[in-house]
């Protein structure tokens, strides 16, 4: 599991100051981003080698809000990994509140958008951060 923290900005919150619900799967994003980018393999290097991730499921579920100018902690893991798919699981929190947890699907494809196997090597950087009782 790896984990960013994040100011909430303004642009985060509507006019009571509360997180909209979509900001909390660009949060997703960006500890999704944020992992890869510590594993040496970022988004720009994956589009150089012609493979790209898009979301095909994408799954929110809303516990409590963050507001205006809470710090609060996005945990990312990797809670499937299989040939052509990868899925990453969150939880973001306040302290040790639970705000929202989730998951997205990523098929892998290539320049083509057809769908192609994840390469060995990005296969074996992400093996070992494969939660536990997935494997």
């Amino acid at each position: 599991m790896d984990s960013i923290n994040i100011r909430i900005s303004y642009r985060d919150t509507d006019k009571m100051g509360v997180v909209y619900h979509a900001n909390y799967l660009v949060f997703f994003e960006m500890g999704r981003t944020e992992l890869l980018r510590k594993l040496g393999y970022s988004y720009d290097k994956m589009e150089k080698e012609g493979m790209f991730f898009p979301v095909v499921n994408a799954q929110c579920n809303f516990h409590s809000p963050a507001k205006y100018d809470d710090i609060i902690t996005v945990e990312t893991r990797i809670i499937e990994l299989k040939n052509v798919t990868i899925t990453f699981g969150y939880q973001i929190k306040l302290n040790d509140k639970l705000l929202v947890s989730g998951s997205t699907k990523h098929p892998m494809v290539n320049k083509s958008f057809k769908p192609a196997r994840i390469p060995q090597n990005l296969k074996e950087l992400l093996l070992p951060h494969l939660e536990p009782n997935e494997k």
